[in-house]
């Protein structure tokens, strides 16, 4: 059975998200408050979350960048009462892997979790597919990629990535010189009937490029914007 942790200090809320999931055959654990759902790791393992931004004490966006500090990797679905841009580009830049704008469709909701929960096993078939074969040839000569672990490894140095900041890197550097569409790119990564726009694709590609300066800037340049198309890696 999959793990849910909700997080939502609603208590009508709660308990309408919670029937609806069980009814759905999922396991539901659920916390009022983001010092509540971090005690609570100590004792369950959830694979997915779902977390209200406007949280009493340490607020959704905070608790999931505790999560993200912590790698726990597990999909993170934000629920916020405000449809500001700038929440929903700071959820995606902290890791979140989906929003949802309160009010909002149970049903709605339900079909995200099964779209997230879809990709995470076409990503773990993929992962242990490619742990079979043998490593692609490199475009960087002292550059090499695990999918396993979802690490860089250059010079010595390692860098771990989340799981869909390697697959952006992984896509884009096994096709030297390919210019990627954002679309094109959101259908490869994130996969066929994604709920996100490609400014999703933007904000990841940003935060990737941050993540590679800090193991060698000209790998960062590598990743290169083609403006008014998308991006590729030479």
């Amino acid at each position: 059975m999959q793990q849910i942790m909700l997080v939502e200090d609603e208590a009508a809320l709660v308990t309408a998200i919670r029937e609806r999931f069980e009814a759905e055959g999922f396991a539901v654990t659920t916390a009022a408050s983001g010092e509540v759902a971090l005690h609570l790791l100590d004792t369950v393992t959830p694979e997915l979350f779902v977390i209200d931004v406007g949280l009493p004490g340490i607020d959704g966006f905070e608790l999931l960048r505790q999560l993200r500090t912590r790698l726990i990797d597990a999909p993170v679905i934000i629920l916020t009462a405000r449809g500001d841009e700038i929440d929903r580009v700071v959820g995606l830049e902290l890791g979140a892997d989906d929003y949802m704008v309160k009010p909002f469709s149970l049903r709605e909701l339900v079909a995200r979790v099964r779209v997230l929960f879809r990709r995470m096993a076409a990503v773990a078939a993929l992962r242990a597919q490619v742990a079979e074969q043998p490593t692609a040839p490199a475009a960087h000569t002292d550059l090499s990629l695990d999918p396993v672990r979802r690490s860089i490894a250059l010079h010595d140095q390692h860098l771990v990535l989340r799981p869909r900041e390697f697959a952006l890197f992984e896509l884009l550097f096994r096709h030297p010189g390919q210019v990627f569409t954002r679309e094109a790119l959101l259908r490869q990564v994130w996969g066929q009937g994604a709920f996100f726009d490609t400014r999703t694709v933007d904000v990841h590609i940003r935060r990737l490029r941050t993540r590679l300066a800090t193991l060698d800037p000209d790998l960062a340049e590598r990743l290169q914007t083609e403006w008014g198309v998308g991006y590729r890696f030479i």
